[in-house]
């Protein structure tokens, strides 16, 4: 879990647990991608259900 971590934010759990820059930095980023999945979802709901 650690590794991957790491791979997706460029730096370490226990990092992100001591800075509470980067604890902003990744949960704004989290809901950018939460806010970017709601939107895509609603896209393709509209699509499945146009007339």
């Amino acid at each position: 879990m650690e590794q991957a971590f790491r791979d997706v934010h460029g730096f370490g759990i226990d990092e992100y647990q001591n800075d509470t820059n980067k604890i902003v930095e990744v949960e704004q980023r989290r809901e950018r991608d939460y806010q970017k999945g709601q939107l895509a979802a609603a896209k393709i709901e509209r699509l499945v259900h146009r007339d």
